[in-house]
């Protein structure tokens, strides 16, 4: 096992394997749904991340699609980076905005059973969490989400997959032993991380770096694009690549504003949709490569791991919260698609 080579990036995304949001006090425009501005309806989309990354991309490829189509009829507004994931999700919840481009804050509340789609290990790539998304887990999903939410999935957005920094190599589960590993608080991420042998420590991430840098955490997971926007090889050497979790977001509709438009309408937002996240998908499937090679060339060194043993580690965790948290299915089931 070695470092890895420059000349072999580009296979090394298309082989993934096995392994695997800015909060302020503002609120929401009080315009009401579908009202008129300058004669055009208008839909407004919230994100909590900011302007270039993958989820804002494809609420903009929307705006594009679905102003084109309606020629002129909608007009749609991108709210990006003003406020949390939580309360984006509310207001889309509670229809004081139409639309969400966001994390899966909505399917973690309203249907928490099937939060699996976006947890550690569980999925082997983003075809087989689509397959998944697609068959009757994915419906039985979003039919909570609608249920207990009145929120409505038009489509999932690839955002990578997520791996690991540290300031060494990490080749088998016992060379994460002991190491303090920055972790969002999310539950299910850490319990499969402390199997592994890890000791998670929840900093917020705007903290990110700083935690790094002054050595309140040794290592930190996340995507590509977190990565490189928070500059971590300047406070870590090595990027192993875990592919640890299938990193996703979702385009989201408030589901009374959907069911009160005409035909004609709920059809161009559901292609506009469909489209600008097919679109990101393939984008950021570009963007992992060129984001890997960008690391290496600031110096990082790359390392494959053995993914086999950090896989076989984490199992006893994975399962049990399938026992625990996710009743509604097994890892094997989920695994068998």
């Amino acid at each position: 096992m070695k470092a890895f080579r420059f000349g072999f990036l580009l296979l090394l995304l298309g082989a993934a394997g096995f392994l695997f949001s800015c909060a302020s006090s503002q609120t929401p425009s009080t315009q009401a749904p579908a009202a008129k501005a300058g004669g055009k309806n208008v839909i407004r989309i919230g994100s909590p991340f900011k302007a270039g990354s993958i989820v804002v991309d494809a609420a903009e490829k929307f705006k594009e699609l679905m102003e084109k189509g309606s020629a002129g009829k909608w007009a749609v507004e991108v709210q990006a980076g003003k406020d949390s994931e939580e309360n984006i999700n509310d207001w889309n919840s509670q229809g004081k905005i139409e639309m969400q481009s966001n994390g899966h804050r909505a399917l973690e509340i309203f249907a928490p059973q099937y939060f699996f789609f976006n947890a550690p290990y569980v999925m082997k790539d983003l075809d087989h969490l689509m397959r998944v998304w697609n068959g009757k887990l994915g419906n039985a999903a979003r039919e909570q989400t609608i249920k207990n939410g009145n929120v409505m999935y038009l489509g999932i957005i690839s955002r990578g997959l997520r791996q690991t920094t540290s300031r060494k190599p990490l080749y088998t589960p016992a060379d994460a032993y002991g190491m303090k590993l920055r972790l969002p608080t999310v539950k299910t991420w850490i319990a499969v991380w402390k199997e592994i042998g890890a000791d998670p420590i929840p900093i917020p991430l705007p903290d990110l770096f700083k935690s790094l840098k002054d050595g309140k955490a040794d290592a930190s997971e996340g995507d590509l694009p977190q990565i490189v926007g928070f500059k971590l090889d300047q406070a870590q050497s090595h990027l192993t690549m875990t592919n640890h979790l299938v990193q996703t977001a979702g385009m989201m509709i408030n589901k009374k504003f959907f069911d009160g438009l005409p035909k004609q309408d709920q059809q161009l937002i559901l292609k506009a949709s469909k489209d600008a996240c097919q679109w990101a998908n393939e984008k950021m499937k570009k963007d992992e490569t060129k984001l890997l090679l960008e690391l290496q060339r600031k110096g990082m060194q790359v390392v494959i791991p053995d993914a086999d043993l950090f896989r076989a580690k984490g199992k006893p965790a994975v399962e049990g919260l399938f026992k625990t948290e996710w009743p509604v299915t097994t890892w094997s089931e989920v695994l068998a698609q």
